[in-house]
């Protein structure tokens, strides 16, 4: 069992290989959107650029997120340890309705971008973090984990050094289904532009897809609403597209394209009704692609590939650490995906917590042909009132269909108590509509995934029983007194520096002179009268004060 207690191996002569010979690797991430690419099988999807990056790279179809919703999936995509295990479940902690904290991971755990800093990457992303022991936001955050936060290139780093990025494209978001505020009376509009203030469109919006062209999955009714707000979900992922292939052509103008290695992917499913935030594989499957330079390229794939193996969120960090020669860590929980020494998963796992102010706890297991989700609140149906949600039309048209008993019994089911456990025949069900559970040919499956679960929870440190008001009592985070990390020790002995954490698990870092942040790894030489800034950070907690000192 790999504990999260063990010892984290971090020093940066882990690497493997000389700092020439390091990829950059660049993440793009969309949000809210499921396997709707015309590289993916999607006739409808107008997505020129994607579908050619997937001619060259290869094509990921068993990629599934740890949640159905964006803020557990970002922490255990980050720290690659299922959000179950580090308190993380939650949706989402800084909008908790009994007030607002900041999860704290258990204290070797880190952040892989955090892991690539110290071994000398250069590491960036734009606006979003999201990951439970931080804001939604830039600045929110540990500030060990990025080089710079609000940029979308690279263009911050030194020269020659390699740099790991991870950009957001927010066009997509399930609020970009939302009725646009021009279109509403100004009774609604004023209330909504609070929901509408945290982000913001700066792109236009293609007409490229009509209401009439979109496929309707069975579990939504044929309405010209529900159409219409499919249709806004496909001009959103192609207004993506273009932002994706502006970055693209970006890093092929700075000389980049051939010693970057690029991950596209989105953060969870469809921003839509019975897909975000369920356990469904609407919710969790989401599109991969990975576009390999040939010196980079793992044994075996080829451009144009499509790879059908299970991967999980938390297989990225041992799969980037990996490809950038860094050692992982021995907590964590996922695989490298790209190895062809590692054994191909057998199952990929899953949960769903509390939903803003709605209690729930799932969990689900899924293999190649079969998906077991356990709900310990039975009664509580997915399709429940949630006010971020309802601001979907084709959601409120849904709740008032049901409520007058127009739906079917597939769009019906959303709004039903799933009870104790649910089993889903993928290879013949793949819209997870008919529970097989009380089928006796199906008792043998039902067994071993059961079992598979439980072993899973033992296994990862479930903390999904602990209420969440022990839970922050425990972490100590709530309230508007954060604990805050206690400043490093600084020692300087014969022109080597030297820190010592006093807060355990926390990260430090020390700067030279005026020069930028780095990572603390170990003894720093000091040239005579350089001075020397340094500080510590728990995740979770308020950054220390500085201390510093010269070298001598």
């Amino acid at each position: 069992m790999r504990a999260l207690v063990a010892g984290l191996l971090l020093a940066a002569g882990s690497l493997q290989a000389g700092p020439a010979e390091r990829p950059n690797i660049l993440v793009l991430m969309a949000e809210d959107l499921s396997p709707r690419i015309g590289a993916f099988g999607d006739a409808v999807a107008v997505t020129p650029r994607l579908d050619q990056l997937a001619r060259e790279g290869v094509r990921y179809h068993r990629v599934f997120t740890t949640a159905g919703v964006c803020a557990p999936s970002r922490a255990a995509q980050i720290l690659g340890v299922h959000q179950v295990a580090t308190g993380s479940q939650h949706m989402r902690t800084s909008t908790r309705p009994d007030g607002a904290y900041t999860a704290v991971p258990p204290p070797q755990v880190k952040a892989y971008p955090e892991l690539l800093r110290a071994a000398g990457y250069y590491t960036f992303t734009d606006n979003k973090l999201d990951y439970q022991f931080s804001g939604p936001f830039k600045g929110t955050g540990p500030f060990t984990l990025w080089s710079d936060e609000g940029v979308r290139d690279w263009r911050g780093r030194a020269e020659g050094q390699p740099f790991y990025g991870l950009v957001n494209f927010m066009v997509t978001h399930e609020s970009g289904v939302f009725t646009p505020l021009g279109s509403l009376p100004l009774s609604r509009r004023h209330l909504l532009m609070q929901l509408y203030r945290w982000w913001s469109i700066d792109v236009d919006i293609p007409r490229a897809v009509q209401p009439e062209q979109v496929v309707l999955p069975p579990y939504y009714p044929d309405t010209p609403t529900v159409r219409r707000d499919l249709a806004r979900h496909y001009n959103n992922i192609a207004a993506m597209d273009a932002e994706v292939g502006a970055i693209l052509d970006q890093l092929a103008q700075d000389g980049l394209a051939d010693n970057t290695i690029v991950i596209w992917t989105t953060d969870h499913g469809d921003g839509l009704p019975r897909a975000k935030r369920e356990l469904y594989d609407s919710g969790l499957q989401v599109p991969m692609i990975i576009r390999w330079p040939a010196r980079f390229r793992p044994a075996g794939l080829a451009p144009g590939q499509r790879d059908h193996r299970l991967v999980s969120f938390v297989d990225f960090a041992p799969t980037v650490l990996a490809l950038a020669g860094v050692t992982a860590p021995d907590y964590l929980q996922g695989q490298d995906f790209a190895s062809d020494t590692v054994p191909p998963r057998r199952y990929i796992f899953a949960a769903r917590d509390r939903i803003d102010a709605v209690m729930d706890r799932q969990r689900a297991v899924r293999d190649e042909r079969f998906k077991y989700i356990r709900s310990s609140y039975p009664e509580q149906a997915g399709g429940h009132p949630l006010a971020f949600r309802d601001n979907i039309d084709m959601v409120r048209e849904m709740r008032a269909l049901y409520a007058a008993g127009k739906l079917n019994p597939a769009q019906r089911q959303w709004f039903e108590a799933p009870g104790q456990e649910r089993l889903f025949d993928l290879q013949a069900d793949p819209f997870e509509l008919n529970d097989v559970s009380a089928d006796p040919r199906y008792a043998a499956d039902l067994q071993r995934l059961r079992s598979a679960l439980d072993v899973w929870t033992v296994r990862v440190g479930d903390v999904g029983d602990e209420p969440e008001a022990a839970m922050v009592a425990r972490f100590g985070t709530g309230g508007e007194d954060k604990p805050v990390t206690a400043a490093p020790q600084m020692r300087i002995d014969n022109g080597e520096l030297r820190l010592r954490a006093v807060t355990e698990g926390s990260s430090l870092a020390y700067r030279l002179d005026d020069g930028p942040w780095q990572i603390y790894r170990g003894p720093v030489a000091l040239g005579r009268g350089q001075a020397v800034t340094a500080k510590a950070v728990r995740y979770g907690w308020l950054a220390s004060d500085t201390v510093t000192g010269v070298g001598h």
